[in-house]
C-alpha cells in the first residue's frame, strides 16, 4: 500500500456538513445499519454548529480530498472527578485505509482533551466489528468487562420523559 500524500487534519466546519452526513451514511453502510440513520445534513448543522453545538468533529484530508472524520464531544466522570471525551462516530474511506488516519485522528481528539485537562477517552464498538475491535486493540483502547451500553430511543424514549416523575401513569 502506498504512502497517501500529506494527511491534514482539521477541525470540521459549517460548510462540512454534507461531507460529515455523507459519511456517516457510509459507515452505517459499512457496518450493515445504514437503515438505522434517520439524521439529517440539517440535523447535523443545528446541533453541530448552532448556538450550542453538542459535538465537535474533525476532518481528516489527503491532498484535499476527504479521507475520514472524528465526531466527538467532552464527557465527565464522576469517580475520577476529571473530564474526557466519547467518539460517536470514527470513519475513514476504505481507499485511505492503512495509512493510520483513523489512529491520528483519535490521537488528536485525545490530545485536544488532554490540554483542556481530561484524562480518558470512551467510545462503543458494534458486537459484530470485529476489524473495530481490533483496530481499537491495537492501540490500546481495551474493551470494558464491568460495563455494558444501554439506551431507550424513539417513542420509548418519549414515553418514558414524559411520564409522571412517580412514574405513574397520566
Amino acid at each position: 500500500m502506498s504512502k497517501p500524500s500529506k494527511i491534514l487534519i482539521r477541525p470540521g466546519t459549517v460548510e462540512d456538513v454534507e461531507t460529515i452526513h455523507a459519511a456517516i451514511l457510509r459507515l452505517g453502510a459499512h457496518i450493515g445499519a445504514h437503515q438505522e440513520i434517520t439524521s439529517t445534513a440539517e440535523d447535523l448543522r443545528t446541533y453541530g454548529f448552532g448556538e450550542n453545538p453538542a459535538f465537535s468533529t474533525l476532518i481528516a484530508e489527503v491532498g484535499g480530498e476527504f479521507a475520514g472524520l472524528c465526531l466527538h464531544f467532552p464527557i465527565f466522570s464522576t469517580w475520577l472527578g476529571r473530564p474526557g471525551v466519547y467518539i460517536q462516530d470514527l470513519y475513514v474511506e476504505d481507499r485511505f485505509r492503512g495509512h493510520k488516519i483513523g489512529e491520528r485522528l483519535l490521537r488528536r481528539v485525545a490530545r485536544e482533551c488532554r490540554k483542556d485537562g481530561g484524562v480518558y477517552l470512551r467510545l462503543s464498538v458494534d458486537t459484530d466489528n470485529e476489524a473495530a475491535k481490533a483496530f481499537y486493540d491495537r492501540l490500546g483502547i481495551a474493551w470494558s468487562s464491568y460495563e455494558q451500553v444501554q439506551k431507550i430511543v424513539g417513542e420509548a424514549f418519549f414515553a418514558f420523559a414524559d411520564a409522571p416523575d412517580d412514574g405513574e401513569p397520566g
